[in-house]
């Protein structure tokens, strides 16, 4: 949640690509940082080093018409980026902008895009060993959802874990229907 003494921007130290979990000196898997947010009354996490910067909604110039799912397209320090907005992609209901409305800029493997979601809440420490895969996903039973890596726990918090560059691949085929790109 952005306090007032949260700046306007927060810009993510380079990291590894996503995916790619650093190894320690003896190969074992450290712990990575994710930035959390909420999505229709759940908790997300997404890695920390995909984050570009946070900005507030209103301080995106936006130009350019609104869709259903991409909410237009902004300019954020000379970039030209798409907005979506995962608030109408998880939920049927319709978004309300306030001011502490925050837009995730994700540096991705493929491009620069921002995400509008219900509230950034934090960044959050997770080793693997803190993150349990879900069954459905893991055995490919469940088909079109393998952006979900598992769900975290941290602090009492139960945490849905997403490769946001495979949830950013998705894409609508019909009206509610969503897959893999």
């Amino acid at each position: 949640m952005r306090s007032p003494d949260t700046p306007d921007t927060l810009s993510a130290a380079p990291g590894l690509p996503a995916g790619t979990p650093p190894a320690g000196p003896q190969g074992v898997a450290e712990t990575r940082q994710y930035l959390t947010f909420r999505l229709g009354g759940l908790e997300y996490a997404l890695d920390y080093s995909n984050v570009q910067e946070l900005r507030p909604l209103k301080a995106l110039e936006r130009f350019a018409a609104d869709g259903e799912i991409i909410s237009g397209v902004a300019v954020s320090r000379g970039v030209i980026m798409p907005i979506v907005d995962m608030r109408i992609a998880f939920g049927p209901r319709p978004p309300q902008h306030d001011p502490g409305t925050d837009v995730i800029i994700l540096r991705l493997s493929t491009c620069v895009m921002g995400m509008v979601t219900d509230g950034v809440t934090d960044i959050v420490s997770l080793p693997a060993s803190q993150i349990r895969p879900f069954p459905n996903v893991a055995d490919g039973v469940a088909e079109g959802v393998d952006y979900l890596l598992g769900v975290g726990e941290t602090g009492g918090r139960k945490l849905i874990v997403v490769d946001i560059d495979k949830l950013m691949a998705i894409r609508g085929t019909s009206r509610g229907k969503l897959h893999a790109a």
